[in-house]
């Protein structure tokens, strides 16, 4: 898992049918959580908002619940303190 902030959004108005109607955020990992780690797009189910400090799954775990679905990274989480 990657604890990141939410410093932006992405519109795809043309994606696969097994993510029609998902969010997807751009999500900058905490210097203190990455190796040199860039940016990365996940997926959003929880109602994320730009701004905000976030958990977020990757690999295999980012897909529970979305089996048949092409995702690498998904928001699980949004961080209080």
């Amino acid at each position: 898992m990657v604890v990141g902030k939410v410093v932006g959004s992405i519109v795809s108005t043309r994606k696969c049918e097994n993510l029609v109607g998902n969010k997807f955020m751009v999500v900058e990992p905490l210097k203190e959580m990455s190796a040199g780690g860039a940016r990365f797009v996940a997926i959003d189910n929880i109602g994320a908002g730009i701004g905000e400090t976030v958990l977020v799954a990757t690999g295999s775990a980012a897909r529970v619940g979305m089996e048949n679905a092409p995702v690498d990274a998904a928001i699980v989480g949004i961080v209080d303190e």
